[in-house]
């Protein structure tokens, strides 16, 4: 990369950390409330009465994917709110014409995004360790997985504010198709407890698929095949890095 594109990015980079750093309270400590309530309701009273799902103890089994949960929801809400918060300022237009390429000024916003998601995947791990034994079988797995799910959910929170028009447009993809998904991926269930229908169902959810290889990389177990899982996530990381490419190149959503 051009040494004056490597300052582009790093100044993006930079300013989208200071942006959720500099208001932590409000973007890192949530998370660790909301995912500690969900560790004790779902834990330890409802998990108890459970007892064991795909040979380990209910707490380790949700484990990972509300760890998963926490990042895709960061992710994706970080770089939606502040790409869309530059465009509705008039910011943007002087990053759209400063001779910087696109895919530079992309890269740093999805690598804020991918930053707060991993910055809260590690707070929310460090709280699931007070709930349970966590052993990670696949460290390089359990890495590559929540890279490409956070790069993919950055790239999809971009999408979203290219489109958006209001911040109630921001609102609408989280609340009615992130969250559905989200739930419906996995975190609390096997997908080996699904009836037929449900289950290939369930395989059109893509968040099954990231939720799976995670949990993989922690636990060694999985409902569906691991190297597909992750042929997928690069798939969907492609196909959205090519979307958001070719809506800022060609200025969709972006020129009033």
């Amino acid at each position: 990369m051009n040494h004056l594109y490597l300052i582009a990015f790093k100044s993006i980079l930079i300013k989208e950390i200071n942006r959720f750093t500099r208001i932590w309270v409000q973007t890192l400590v949530p998370p660790a409330i909301t995912m500690t309530l969900y560790f004790l309701i779902f834990g330890n009273l409802v998990g108890s009465r459970i007892g064991e799902m795909g040979g380990v103890s209910y707490m380790a089994f949700i484990a990972p994917g509300l760890i998963m949960m926490s990042v895709i929801t960061n992710s994706y809400s970080n770089v939606a709110s502040s790409f869309y918060s530059a465009k509705f300022q008039r910011n943007l237009e002087e990053l759209m014409v400063a001779p910087v390429p696109h895919y530079v000024m992309i890269a740093g916003y999805v690598g804020g995004g991918v930053t707060r998601g991993l910055c809260v995947g590690v707070i929310v791990t460090l709280v699931a360790t007070f709930f349970v034994d966590l052993q990670i079988e696949h460290w390089g797995l359990m890495l590559l997985t929540v890279l490409l799910t956070s790069i993919l959910f950055s790239l999809a929170g971009l999408i979203n504010a290219v489109f958006a028009k209001s911040f109630d447009d921001i609102s609408i993809i989280p609340t009615f198709v992130l969250t559905p998904l989200t739930y419906l991926g996995g975190v609390f269930y096997s997908l080996s407890l699904l009836p037929e229908f449900w289950r290939g169902v369930s395989t059109l959810n893509p968040v099954v698929y990231m939720i799976n290889v995670f949990r993989y990389s922690f636990l060694g177990i999985a409902d569906i095949s691991v190297p597909l899982s992750v042929a997928i996530m690069v798939g969907f990381c492609l196909a959205f890095w090519w979307i958001a490419y070719y809506l800022i190149s060609r200025g969709i959503g972006l020129r009033s």
